[in-house]
């Protein structure tokens, strides 16, 4: 079986020979934990998937699904501590300079609804020939990589990219002051994502449609079900339709938080696969299970156990096990390894893994 098929079943909790072993985000580290696992491994070039032998989780349709033309990055203010940027999608930004935190959003590149009509007419026409000019290219470059072909990705998501133009607050107000504005953009942004889908299934087959959102806390969704089905799901509805007509077997989605109330009316619109299923949010991937047997399951693994120590690693071992016997998984932790993780607890959780895969 080849990975692309081994993926892709798993993800439709259909037999295949063994687990993934797939890198992606639930095995990644940060740039700092890479850093570190350098020195104390002594391997100065480590390069983690090749190290593992890590299989490719998807190979990525290159296009431009946002902002046409892109915004100029440029540097604002730098100081020993931080870098404050603009970067390629118009997001105001500060980065810490050791990696070691998350960066924050200053600001966002549309303000009200005047700034909205302004973004579209300037930065979301079709432009296909600019939007796809990496395509052909990318997918040549590519085309030896055995994994499934993935459209859509971070940060394109139908609450995801309009948080990301307007910013979290001003997007949840808008949902009540401005709502025919959040109509427009969802729509704008899906007819445009699916013009990209369609073009890029004329250069080769779509095995998987990725949906990034980030919507919710570990208080749960950042909008209600109620706001869900009216505003995001007709959207989800046009994206399955398109699935169904080209044959796109998978649409996945990203979601950190508490994501209890959200799966269950995400997949009734078409979605069949979900990650990373944030433990410390409050979520239990073997409870999912029960709930959707035929839910393609990807992470759920609680990184912290990677620093806690052998009996907590073991322990997560022990879920994914669990989680390999009732199939429809693809193991991985919920979300990037911090820096607080050593090399050696790395490499006995992963290479312990693979002995329970089978390689």
């Amino acid at each position: 079986m080849t990975n692309r098929e081994r993926i892709l079943r798993t993800l439709q909790c259909l037999p295949a020979d063994r687990p993934p072993f797939a890198m992606w985000l639930g095995f990644s580290p940060w740039g700092a934990t890479i850093a570190r696992w350098r020195r104390e491994s002594g391997i100065a070039d480590l390069n983690v998937r090749t190290y593992f032998g890590f299989d490719a989780l998807c190979r990525h349709a290159p296009a431009l699904y946002g902002p046409c033309p892109l915004f100029d990055r440029r540097v604002i203010e730098e100081t020993p501590e931080h870098v404050v940027s603009v970067n390629e999608h118009g997001l105001l930004t500060r980065q810490a300079r050791d990696e070691n935190a998350m960066r924050e959003f200053i600001d966002n590149p549309v303000k009200d609804r005047a700034g909205w009509e302004r973004y579209k007419a300037e930065r979301l026409q079709p432009r296909w020939e600019e939007r796809l000019a990496p395509l052909a290219a990318g997918l040549d470059r590519e085309r030896a990589v055995d994994a499934p072909l993935q459209v859509g990705g971070y940060p394109w998501g139908v609450l995801g990219a309009p948080r990301d133009l307007l910013g979290v607050e001003r997007l949840l107000i808008s949902f009540c002051d401005d709502p025919e504005m959040v109509r427009d953009m969802v729509e704008t942004l899906v007819s445009l994502w699916i013009g990209i889908y369609e073009r890029v299934a004329q250069y080769a087959a779509v095995d998987v449609i990725h949906i990034w959102e980030d919507m919710a806390g570990r208080q749960g969704s950042l909008i209600s079900m109620r706001m869900v089905e009216e505003f995001m799901m007709p959207q989800y509805d046009r994206i399955a339709v398109f699935a169904r007509r080209r044959g796109v077997p998978v649409i996945s989605v990203d979601s950190d938080g508490l994501v209890d109330e959200l799966t269950p009316v995400l997949t009734r619109h078409g979605v069949n696969a979900f990650y990373p299923f944030e433990v410390r949010a409050g979520n239990d991937m073997l409870e999912y299970r029960k709930r959707y047997p035929k839910l393609g399951i990807l992470g759920g693994l609680d990184k912290n156990a990677l620093a806690a120590g052998k009996k907590e690693m073991n322990r997560e071992l022990d879920r994914a096990a669990k989680m390999f016997a009732s199939g429809g998984y693809v193991p991985g932790f919920d979300h990037s390894i911090p820096p607080n993780v050593s090399w050696k607890n790395y490499l006995y959780f992963v290479n312990e893994l693979k002995k329970m895969i089978g390689i």
